[in-house]
C-alpha cells in the first residue's frame, strides 16, 4: 500500500522565504523518497545519491520561484528528473560497459530469478531517462497517468506514450537477448 506523502505548506513557506531550518525539515522529510526514485531511475546508488545531492541545491536554489507551495510535489520529481538526466549524461561519457557473463544453465529457483531479473535490469537500463522515471513513477511510486502527467508537468498522452514506448523497448531487448542466448545454445 502506497502512503501519500505531502510536505507542510507552512514549511515551504518559511523555506521559500529564506528559514534554513525549514528547508533541513523538507529534506528530511523528501530525501527518502527522492532518492529512491533517483536510484530506479538512474540504477546506480551513487549516481542517484549526486542527482539527489545536485537536486536538493537546485531546490533550495529555486525555491523562492515556486509559484504555489501545494505543487512542491510535483516541482520537486521535476528537478530531480533534470538532475538525474544530467547526471545520466555525464555517467555515460565516463561509463565502462562490462560485457554480462555467459549464463550457464539454471541450477535453481533463485538462480532462475537472478538471471530473470540481470534481464530486465538490463532491458531497463536501455531506455532513455524520461521512459525509465516515467515506468518508475507508475510502477514503484504507483502513480496514476493522471499524478504523473500533473507532476512533470506533461500531458496524459505524453505519459501513456512513453509507459508504451517503454514496456515496447523492454520487451524488444529481453526478445532480442533471449535470441542471442538460443544462438548460444545451439552453437554449444
Amino acid at each position: 500500500m502506497q502512503v501519500e506523502w505531502h510536505v507542510d505548506r507552512i514549511l515551504i513557506e518559511r523555506a521559500r522565504r529564506g528559514d534554513r531550518d525549514a528547508y533541513e525539515a523538507i529534506v528530511v522529510a523528501s530525501s527518502d523518497r527522492l532518492y529512491a526514485v533517483a536510484l530506479r531511475t538512474l540504477r546506480d546508488a551513487d549516481a542517484a545519491g549526486e542527482a539527489l545531492q545536485a537536486a536538493l541545491v537546485r531546490i533550495w536554489q529555486d525555491l523562492p520561484t515556486l509559484r504555489d507551495p501545494d505543487r512542491f510535489d510535483g516541482w520537486s520529481y521535476r528537478v530531480l528528473v533534470n538532475c538525474c538526466r544530467m547526471q545520466r549524461r555525464a555517467s555515460r561519457r565516463i561509463e565502462a560497459r562490462v560485457e554480462q557473463a555467459d549464463r550457464v544453465g539454471s541450477v535453481g529457483d533463485c538462480q532462475t530469478e537472478i538471471a530473470a531479473r540481470d534481464e530486465l535490469e538490463h532491458a531497463f537500463r536501455v531506455l532513455p531517462v524520461d521512459q525509465r522515471l516515467t515506468m518508475v513513477l507508475h510502477y514503484y511510486r504507483d502513480l496514476s497517468v493522471l499524478q504523473i502527467a500533473e507532476m512533470l508537468a506533461i500531458s496524459e498522452g505524453t505519459v501513456k506514450s512513453r509507459l508504451h514506448a517503454g514496456r515496447r523497448a523492454m520487451r524488444a531487448v529481453l526478445d532480442a537477448d533471449a535470441r542471442v542466448g538460443i544462438g548460444r545454445e545451439e552453437s554449444a
